[in-house]
C-alpha cells in the first residue's frame, strides 16, 4: 500500500512539473532560445570615428559587432553579406561615455533643505525607483558606464540598481558602486536636529582604525566596488590665498580605510576639496581625489608621482555656488586655476560630474566636457577624460573606453563633430551598450 501511495505522489509531482513547464511564458521561452542562438552580428558604418586611441578621427570606418563585443574596426571596409547594418555615415561615432562621479540616488542638493527632504520624506524603495529612472537618463545621454560614489543615506540600494541593470530588468549604464561613504561621527548631515530624534545619516559613521577596517569589510561584503570617505569639510581661504579645510579622520583612521580596502582588492575615492583634506588623502594613499578645488602645485606633483587620478566635478561646483554663497563662488575660480596648472603638470584627469548634486533631469552631464575645453584642454583631450582615462581609473581598460577589437560594444554617435564643437556631446543621437541599441535618431537600420 505504501509503495502505491508513493507512486501516486511521484506521478502527481511529475504531472505538476510538466504542466508548469508548459505554462512558462512565451517571453521566457524566447529568452532561452536567444541564449542558445548564435550571437547577433551588426555592422556600423561610421562617417567619422573617434576611437579613443588615435589623435585624429578616422573617416568612413566599418565597425563589426558580434553579440556584446566589437570584433573588428576597419577604415573603409565592406559589411559582410546579410549582416544588419546601421548607417551612421553622416555622424561621428565615439566610445560610450564614462562618468566617474555620480549619485543615482540623489536629485539635487543645493541647500541643506534640498538634501534633508530627500532623506526624511522619501523611502529608500522610492529613491531606488528614482535611481533606476536616473540611470536610464544617463544611458540616453550617452553614458554607458558610471562610477556611483555613494547612496547618500540609501544604504546599499546602489548595489540593487546595478544588479537590476546587469540582469536586463531596467536600462542603464554599467556601474561600479561605492555604497555608503564614511565620516567620523557627527561630521556629515543630517545635522542640527534635536538630540531626542534619530534622524537618517547620509553616510556611515566610522571611528577609530578598527572601526574603519570593519566598515570597509562590511561595505565590500554587501557589494561595494569602491570605498569612499570624506576627507574634509569646512572649506575656507586663509591669508596665504590657499583654499584650506578641516580634516575629518586622523591619519591612522584614513590609512586604515585605505589599507583595508587595498588588502581586499578594491580602490578608494576621497572627497577632498581643501588643500588640507587633499594632503591628508594623499598621505593615506587614496586612488582618486574627488573635487580637489584647493589643489596646490606641490600636491599636484605628489599626485603625479603616485599616479593618483583627479576627478574635478566642475559642473556641480558651478551649479551649486550661487545658491550656497559664501566661499563657493570663489572656489569655482580657484578650481579653474588649479585645473590649468594640473593640465600642464600632466595630472591624470578623469571626467566626473557629481550628477545628483544637480538634478539628473535638469542638466546633461556631458556639459562637463565643455568646462574642460574652456579651461584649456583640446576637445580630444577632453573626450579622453570621459573615455580612455576614465576606463583606466575604473580598471576596465580591457573592456571599455575605446572602440577596438575585443572591447564591449559600447558606442555613441552625434550628428556634428565634437572635435570642432565639444557641446555636440550634449546632443547624443545614438547609444549602443553591449551590442544593444538604446537610442537611434540618426538613420534607419537596414539589411
Amino acid at each position: 500500500m505504501a509503495r502505491n501511495t508513493d507512486l501516486k505522489i511521484l506521478t502527481g509531482l511529475l504531472t505538476l512539473l510538466t504542466t508548469a513547464a508548459m505554462m512558462v511564458s512565451p517571453s521566457l521561452r524566447a529568452q532561452a532560445r536567444d541564449k542558445m542562438a548564435p550571437a547577433k552580428r551588426i555592422a556600423i558604418r561610421a562617417g567619422r570615428l573617434i576611437d579613443g586611441k588615435s589623435d585624429t578621427a578616422i573617416t568612413n570606418a566599418l565597425i563589426l559587432v558580434e553579440g556584446d563585443q566589437i570584433v573588428s574596426v576597419t577604415p573603409g571596409g565592406s559589411a559582410p553579406a546579410g549582416v544588419e547594418t546601421i548607417d551612421l555615415s553622416k555622424a561621428t561615432v565615439l566610445p560610450g561615455l564614462i562618468d566617474t562621479h555620480t549619485h543615482v540616488l540623489l536629485n539635487g542638493d543645493i541647500t541643506a533643505e534640498d538634501y534633508d527632504a530627500q532623506l526624511l520624506k522619501q523611502s529608500i524603495p522610492y529613491r531606488a525607483i528614482l535611481a533606476a529612472r536616473n540611470a536610464a537618463i544617463g544611458l540616453q545621454n550617452g553614458f554607458t558606464t558610471i562610477r556611483d560614489l555613494e547612496t547618500e543615506g540609501a544604504m546599499y540600494a546602489d548595489v540593487d540598481v546595478k544588479k537590476a541593470i546587469a540582469a536586463g530588468e531596467v536600462p542603464g549604464p554599467r556601474m561600479q558602486v561605492a555604497t555608503r561613504a564614511m565620516t567620523p561621527t557627527g561630521m556629515y548631515p543630517l545635522l542640527g536636529y534635536s538630540w531626542e530624534l534619530q534622524v537618517p545619516k547620509g553616510v556611515q559613521y566610522v571611528d577609530g582604525a578598527d572601526g574603519a577596517r570593519k566598515a570597509v569589510r562590511e561595505q565590500i561584503s554587501f557589494g561595494a566596488d569602491w570605498i569612499k570617505y570624506y576627507s574634509d569639510r569646512g572649506y575656507h581661504f586663509e591669508a596665504d590665498g590657499v583654499l584650506h579645510s578641516m580634516v575629518n579622520f586622523t591619519d591612522e583612521e584614513a590609512k586604515a580605510i585605505v589599507d583595508e580596502t587595498h588588502l581586499l582588492g578594491k580602490k578608494v575615492a576621497a572627497h577632498c576639496i581643501g588643500s588640507d583634506g587633499i594632503a591628508a588623502a594623499l598621505r593615506a594613499g587614496v586612488d582618486t581625489v574627488e573635487h580637489g578645488d584647493g589643489l596646490t602645485e606641490p600636491l599636484m606633483d605628489e599626485m603625479v608621482r603616485k599616479g593618483v587620478y583627479w576627478v574635478p566635478t566642475i559642473t556641480v561646483g558651478a551649479y551649486v555656488a550661487p545658491g550656497r554663497g559664501g566661499n563657493w563662488t570663489k572656489m569655482v575660480d580657484t578650481e579653474k586655476a588649479a585645473f590649468q596648472k594640473a593640465l600642464k603638470k600632466n595630472v591624470k584627469i578623469a571626467m566626473g560630474t557629481d550628477v545628483g548634486g544637480f538634478d539628473w533631469k535638469e542638466i546633461n552631464g556631458a556639459k562637463e566636457f565643455g568646462y574642460y575645453v574652456d579651461y584649456g584642454m583640446t576637445p580630444m583631450q577632453s573626450i579622453r577624460t570621459g573615455t580612455v582615462v576614465a576606463a583606466e581609473l575604473l580598471g576596465w581598460s580591457d573592456r571599455v573606453g575605446t572602440v577596438e577589437k575585443g572591447k564591449w560594444a559600447d558606442m555613441v554617435a552625434v550628428s556634428g563633430d565634437p572635435l570642432g564643437d565639444i557641446t555636440e556631446l550634449q546632443r547624443v543621437k545614438f547609444v549602443m551598450k553591449g551590442g544593444v541599441v538604446y537610442r537611434n535618431e540618426v538613420n534607419q537600420t537596414h539589411q
